[in-house]
């Protein structure tokens, strides 16, 4: 497990939120593009295992540490049991949700270990509370409520540059533009889960229909001039899974 580098002095919400995201980041690359390699990671067979997220933004899977009490709190254990008990698409869900509650418990222990006061405790849960959770993200759920686009900055309100494949060189037509401007006012990057801002590429799967940036699917505008109909990494994956 790593915690918090040593050189980020001192100990401050933003180094902690830095940490929550880049273990939140490996987290969804796991349930989502790296899916296949997880799946097959999380053997029955093997003893308890636990997910990971790291904040370099990778992943591991791996037995729990061995220390008590360990460093830092640790996520569910045994993941891998109910693999091949349950539906895919309910044991990702699942390990979504203990993974929200693992992140959350590891950035108060931060908060608790760097003693934040009230102010600083507040803060970091709206800056944690602005982003999907990992549930919503792996779900397809995430989308901002009505009421809180309205307080994102002004790249939030904005349509991304890169819409569908076929939309992606010219803005939509009003009638249309008005009729999806609710939709695309909570749209978020299936992969990152980050909101999209005006100056950024992003593309559309045509099997799920999710939103990515072009950067997190290395996609750039000029590969999708050449893409008929795109598949995103997790929808590829499924169909090439026996």
């Amino acid at each position: 497990m790593e915690g918090i580098t040593s050189q980020h002095t001192p100990r401050t919400v933003e180094d902690v939120f830095i940490d929550f995201r880049g273990r939140r980041a490996g987290l969804i690359k796991a349930l989502t593009f790296d899916m296949v390699k997880f799946h097959q990671t999380c053997d029955p067979e093997k003893e308890n295992l636990s997910l990971y997220g790291l904040p370099n933004e990778t992943w591991e899977v791996n037995l729990p540490v061995e220390e008590v009490p360990p460093e830092l709190p640790e996520p569910a254990l045994g993941i891998n049991f109910a693999r091949d008990g349950m539906q895919e698409k309910d044991w990702v869900s699942l390990v979504a949700v203990h993974s929200d509650s693992w992140l959350l418990s590891v950035a108060f222990y931060f908060g608790a270990r760097f003693g934040f006061g009230k102010n600083e405790r507040k803060r970091l849960f709206q800056m944690i509370n602005d982003l999907p959770t990992i549930f919503e993200v792996v779900t397809g759920n995430a989308k901002q409520s009505k009421d809180h686009s309205g307080t994102n900055n002004n790249n939030s309100k904005s349509k991304p540059s890169g819409l569908k494949v076929s939309k992606m060189s010219s803005p939509l037509p009003k009638e249309e533009d008005e009729s999806e401007d609710e939709e695309e006012q909570g749209a978020v990057c299936g992969a990152c889960g980050d909101n999209y801002g005006a100056d950024e590429f992003w593309i559309c799967c045509d099997a799920c229909e999710k939103w990515f940036h072009g950067k997190c699917v290395n996609i750039t505008p000029a590969k999708a001039e050449h893409i008929k109909h795109y598949k995103c990494p997790s929808c590829t994956n499924k169909r090439a899974r026996p």
